[in-house]
């Protein structure tokens, strides 16, 4: 979900600079929106881990 928001936000900086603006202007809005959901979900994945006592995994 990461990729895709900064893949959305990469291609409305192209259009942006080609001077596609109503094409932008939705791209931007879109990867604004899919990073938005990537953050709640991390924050709530992470709060589910603090809670049920399972600490982040080590790498060995």
């Amino acid at each position: 979900m990461l990729r895709a928001a900064l893949a959305f936000f990469i291609i409305g900086l192209l259009a942006m600079a080609l001077g596609a603006g109503g094409f932008a202007g939705m791209s931007l809005e879109i990867g604004r929106l899919l990073l938005g959901v990537f953050v709640v979900l991390a924050v709530i994945s992470f709060v589910v881990g603090l809670v049920n006592g399972r600490g982040p995994k080590r790498l060995t």
